[in-house]
């Protein structure tokens, strides 16, 4: 059974002819109810008619044998003293148990003299609520059963008093048969019953038809889906139906998140096969060194080997903070530090002969990680000091909210068209790649990352006096925006 219903057809189905079938029984209970209301509305009528018409004739001085009474059969007729003895019936008329009308009689009264309605028809002969001639204005309804030629049905009774001109109190009792209103209540029932299924199946038919159709593009997106993980190939793409519905976004969603898995892994793939580039070049060379000394301790380069061996450190180190930073690490939301002490540390601990000035405000407490933010700011300065010719200026302030710093050198500066670029990672500029202490063009990619996780931005500009501008926008924390405004 939980198989069956596993799909999403057969429980759209399920559930909409449930909700139908529940909509169409409150419905038909609803129209039963109805007309059956209506049809004991109109027998009320009926025998109201045929009870005033006998009371109006006895009000108007006929004698019992004189009263024009209809045919039992359609209407039973009865008329009783004020003892519910029986006066006068209709033809054929054998018996009426009338009890319910006078049941409801009783208890249909509200009024204070409730309580005195026992007696009211005693007191009708006094002309105490009646006068001799008159008919009361209200009418008692009820069910019962009457014989008529040996059989008994059930019929709508109404009851209405009256005073004859001789003053005796008397209550006509005339029935209207229920058998019209037992028939229309079985047709329309049985119609119902029959008609229930039928509709029941169409509905979920429909339904299962329509629900198919709809989840057909969807069916489409899965298989793709699945041939594209099976074949690995992330250049494919999922159907995009021409409609403007849920599945249709849902197809361009899929397709969005498959490009962007596809530029992932091609970065991936591209930084790592960049990185096994750059690692092969040191380690190659050292091995060498080594393999030379192994065999010819007097031509062992020391100075070499240290230097291939630093190289490989820094590399190594830059890699592991890249892998952190793609894995989503982000500085602890509460850490705060003041940036303008970390970059004058930063700049006091480089030796004077690299030519860095600094040009600081007192305090510009921003969030993040300190040491983070001290390796953005040393992978300028090396960048600076590579391009630089004689200086390298560093500068702090704080505008509209942010914490600004530039780092500028006197070098050739950075083309317009690689502005971007440079950014990227192992991306090294022609000049950079001709130097020996190049780097592996991984600097400015780290820095850029630390700062968008951030929250800030860095970017190159041209600087005034000729050379790169490297500019670095934090949030300050509220306390320090504060104070800026």
């Amino acid at each position: 059974m939980k198989r069956r219903l596993a799909s999403v057809r057969a429980r759209a189905t399920l559930a909409a002819t449930l909700v139908v079938a529940i909509a169409l029984v409150a419905a038909g209970t609803a129209v039963l109810m109805s007309l059956r209301f209506s049809l004991t509305d109109k027998a009320d009528a009926e025998a109201d008619s045929v009870a005033r018409n006998a009371a109006s004739a006895l009000a108007n001085g006929f004698a019992y044998d004189e009263l024009n009474l209809p045919d039992g059969d359609e209407n039973p007729v009865e008329v009783l003293d004020r003892n519910e003895k029986p006066v006068a019936a209709g033809e054929d008329v054998e018996a009426m148990n009338v009890t319910a009308v006078a049941s409801k009689r009783l208890n249909s009264e509200t009024n204070d003299d409730a309580d005195d309605k026992a007696e009211g028809d005693r007191e009708a002969e006094d002309g105490g609520t009646l006068s001799a001639g008159e008919i009361t204005d209200e009418t008692w309804y009820g069910e019962g059963t009457a014989t008529v030629e040996g059989t008994t049905a059930d019929y709508r009774f109404a009851a209405v008093d009256l005073i004859t001109p001789g003053g005796v109190l008397l209550t006509v009792y005339a029935g209207a048969p229920l058998s019209t209103e037992e028939e229309a209540v079985d047709t329309a029932l049985t119609t119902m019953l029959i008609g229930l299924p039928l509709l029941l199946l169409t509905v979920g038919s429909v339904t299962y038809v329509v629900t198919r159709r709809a989840l057909r593009p969807v069916e489409g997106i899965r298989a793709e889906m699945a041939a594209i993980t099976a074949s690995e190939d992330l250049s494919r793409r999922v159907p995009e139906p021409d409609t403007h519905d849920e599945i249709a976004r849902l197809a361009r969603t899929t397709n969005e998140t498959l490009a962007a898995l596809e530029t992932s892994v091609e970065r991936q793939r591209a930084f790592v096969a960049d990185a096994s580039h750059e690692l092969r070049s040191p380690i190659a060379s050292l091995r060498t060194q080594l393999e030379v000394g192994a065999a010819h301790p007097e031509l062992l380069d020391l100075d070499g080997a240290v230097e291939d061996t630093v190289r490989l450190q820094s590399l190594a180190a830059d890699l592991l903070l890249l892998a952190r930073l793609d894995a989503g690490e982000r500085p602890p939301p509460d850490a705060r530090f003041d940036l303008a002490k970390a970059v004058a540390e930063e700049v006091s601990s480089r030796d004077s002969r690299d030519g860095v000035t600094l040009d600081s405000v007192k305090s510009a407490e921003v969030r993040g990680s300190r040491n983070q933010i001290c390796r953005v700011l040393g992978n300028l300065l090396d960048n600076a000091h590579r391009h630089a010719r004689d200086r390298v200026a560093v500068t702090l302030r704080t505008d509209a909210g942010q914490a600004v710093l530039q780092v500028a050198d006197d070098g050739s500066g950075v083309p317009l068209a690689d502005r971007d670029r440079i950014f990227e990672r192992f991306v090294r500029l022609d000049e950079s790649r001709a130097r020996d202490d190049g780097g592996a063009g991984l600097g400015l990619a780290i820095a850029k990352d630390i700062a968008t996780r951030h929250g800030g931005t860095l970017t190159v500009t041209d600087a005034p006096g000729g050379g790169a501008l490297f500019e670095l926008r934090l949030p300050l924390t509220g306390r320090a925006a504060h104070q800026d405004d």
